[in-house]
């Protein structure tokens, strides 16, 4: 159960190991009886469903174990993003996000996302680095002056995105920027905190690297908003 990637790598290497073959011997057998078949990605297609098969015997045993679920859907996504770059899956085609976004499943992977998104908050804003940008000292990268953890927090929300962005369906994804939501507002009040301690030095470092920080993140976010 913890070597998800043992099975997954072991397809992708199938799939790999097989393409010349299929190519060049299989796929003019199938144009010379006029089969509209592509036998590479039907072997794919067969292969991809073995593994759904050993993804819905294996998540219920693993649903309540924070670190063996989430290093299961990061080989997941892993196995995804290759199997779509590299070999040229169809998306209309079975896929492991149909498996991650059945109820159970799907409800567990939005709660320990959430909550190793709010133990990264924890952790940047206690950092030493966390008001101080990155490229202070090289001007003119660095002119809206956004302190690391600003930078690391969209960071944060564009990993995410990355995370679910392949999910089959709309109410799925909207599901996850629900979540992104609730993270910008919990990020908001962790700023409004820091800066009500702030305010007898409203020129000082602390506050001027926060009012940068909000104006950086309200940029990003405009930008963000014509991504569907």
């Amino acid at each position: 159960l913890n070597k998800p990637e043992w099975y997954l790598t072991q397809v992708l290497m199938w799939i790999g190991n097989h393409s010349k073959f299929l190519d060049d011997k299989i796929q003019p057998i199938l144009e010379k009886v006029g089969s509209s078949v592509n036998a590479r990605l039907e072997f794919s297609r067969a292969l991809v469903m073995l593994i759904l098969e050993k993804l819905a015997a294996d998540i219920p045993c693993l649903l309540y174990d924070d670190t063996l679920f989430c290093h299961l859907v990061d080989e997941v996504l892993l196995f995804e993003r290759e199997l779509y770059s590299i070999h040229g899956y169809l998306s209309s085609f079975p896929s492991c996000m149909h498996i991650l976004s059945e109820e159970s499943c799907f409800q567990r992977w939005l709660t320990v996302e959430k909550k190793f998104a709010l133990q990264k908050m924890d952790s940047m804003l206690s950092s030493e680095a966390a008001w101080i940008s990155q490229y202070k000292d090289i001007t003119d990268v660095d002119e809206m002056k956004v302190p690391d953890c600003a930078e690391t927090f969209m960071t944060l929300l564009l990993v995410i995105t990355d995370r679910y962005k392949n999910l089959p369906t709309a109410s799925r994804k909207l599901q996850f920027l629900g979540l992104q939501k609730e993270l910008v507002d919990d990020f908001r009040i962790r700023l409004t905190q820091v800066m009500k301690e702030e305010t007898r030095a409203s020129l000082g470092f602390r506050y001027c690297a926060i009012l940068n920080a909000v104006n950086y993140i309200a940029t990003v976010l405009a930008d963000w908003a014509d991504n569907v």
